[in-house]
């Protein structure tokens, strides 16, 4: 175990290995990792060196008999979830006044052993399917410096896939979590609405968004997930407890009713062939293993207006803890102008409707286990992305990478990106697996069979 390098290591392995070394040893090396490769990647907006090392001696004292299941374990924290002592600026330029305390989650890592070793970049206030700003540059792709990592977890998603930590926490409001995997070769699951507490907030755009973590593997994600799961009595949603998904992870499934779907739920858009060709794979590697796969002619309700209302809505909450707005892109101003049109009335509405969608999509879940799509539309774009594009611009460049996922976030279903594979492009490929309500068990036991199968 000692001579596998620490960028290679994923968490059970970085685990593993500061038993035999030391927390502190982990953490020297992955700020080396850090220093060598964020000045290219341009993954990290805060780098938390001093307070790390410090953390990482400390863990170092505690006996083997009271270390939590992430001691020692580097992880980076998406720049809109608190962390205590560093402004959360929401991908903006601006800031706001250092957090007094942790996000709900941050602090579950924390108890576990975890350390914060940064925050991540984001484009501003999530809203985009690349992560770029004016002000703070462009997050690269490690495997193509000119490709996106994707948005809007992309920093996240850049410092997992480079090696700079094993593990980062990212949220999903239309694909956040899903987009950077697929784009940068991670797994990504998109838990059940009210899965994970986003206190301190008591929601992230209302009903669309989550958050969770980007690993390497599958067993690295669930055992974060058992981590963190969990709500607290300030959030708006409260999903139904699961077992433990690391359990999952070793589960044996047969006989399950799989539906393919190759056509955005959004608009009813083909994605690229080679995303159609990697679908069609992995249905007949599924079907092989006994699983009865089929295409899935599956109707939903229109999710556009209730999604489009959060959207612009949803930044607003944001928006009011910033210290000076006048430093916001345009893009984003003009997000900001229309969200502020739109009465509450509308956004309970919106609310109510992403509910009843929840219930129209359970139904389809009748006649199948499990949803099998692409992911996104196309392949990973050149950057840069967004430059010179005002709102409607970014909306356009974006609906490719949304098409395929932002459709969960309205309805509240778990959703995973799993990477299966590399494309021609050089650029990792995959599919998304899609569960009913409170579902992460089987997509988690899908998931580990496909990353040990392909």
């Amino acid at each position: 175990m000692t001579s596998i390098p620490w960028h290679e290591c994923d968490v059970y392995s970085w685990r593993e290995k500061v038993a035999l070394t030391s927390a502190e040893t982990g953490i020297v090396a992955c700020l080396q990792r850090i220093d060598e490769l964020n000045p290219t990647l341009n993954a990290l907006s805060f780098v938390l060196r001093d307070e790390a090392l410090a953390r990482a001696r400390q863990l170092d004292k505690t006996p083997p008999s009271g270390r939590g299941v992430l001691h020692g374990v580097p992880i980076v924290i998406k720049d809109e979830m608190p962390v205590a002592g560093v402004p959360t600026t929401f991908g903006t330029a601006t800031q706001t006044t250092r957090d007094p305390g942790n996000a709900w989650a941050v602090q579950r890592l924390l108890d576990a052993g975890a350390i914060i070793v940064g925050k991540s970049r984001m484009p501003e206030f999530g809203c985009w399917a690349f992560t770029e700003t004016e002000s703070k540059g462009i997050v690269r792709n490690p495997h193509d410096l000119s490709r996106t990592t994707g948005g809007s977890s992309g920093g996240t998603a850049a410092a997992v896939a480079s090696g700079m930590v094993p593990a980062g926490m990212a949220g999903d409001g239309g694909g956040s979590i899903r987009i950077p995997a697929a784009q940068c070769g991670l797994f990504g699951l998109k838990p059940q609405r009210g899965r994970v507490s986003l206190a301190p907030f008591p929601d992230l755009w209302h009903a669309l968004g989550t958050v969770g973590p980007l690993t390497r593997t599958v067993r690295d994600s669930a055992l974060l997930y058992d981590v963190i799961s969990g709500t607290a009595d300030t959030d708006s949603w409260h999903a139904e407890p699961i077992g433990s998904l690391v359990d999952a992870c070793s589960r044996e499934l047969s006989g399950l009713r799989i539906g393919v779907v190759q056509r955005a739920f959004s608009n009813g858009r083909k994605a690229c062939k080679e995303h159609r060709d990697e679908v069609a794979r992995v249905a007949e590697l599924l079907r092989a293993q006994g699983h009865e796969v089929s295409d899935a002619t599956v109707r939903f309700p229109n999710p556009t207006l209730p999604f489009l209302i959060q959207f612009f809505t949803g930044p607003l909450a944001e928006y009011e803890l910033l210290k000076d707005t006048s430093l916001l892109e345009s893009r984003s101003q003009a997000v900001v102008r229309v969200g502020k049109l739109i009465p509450a009335s509308a956004i309970e509405w919106a609310k109510r409707r992403s509910l009843a969608i929840g219930k129209a999509v359970d139904e389809v879940f009748e006649d199948y286990d499990v949803l099998l799509s692409p992911t996104l539309g196309k392949r990973p774009a050149r950057i840069p992305a967004l430059r010179g594009k005002g709102m409607i611009g970014a909306m356009v460049a974006s609906a490719s990478s949304v098409g395929f996922t932002a459709f969960t976030n309205i309805s509240g279903q778990p959703a995973a990106h799993v990477t299966t594979g590399w494309a021609g492009d050089g650029l990792p490929i995959g599919v998304q697996l899609i569960g009913p309500s409170n579902g992460e068990e089987v997509l988690v036991s899908v998931a580990e069979w496909l990353t040990n199968s392909v």
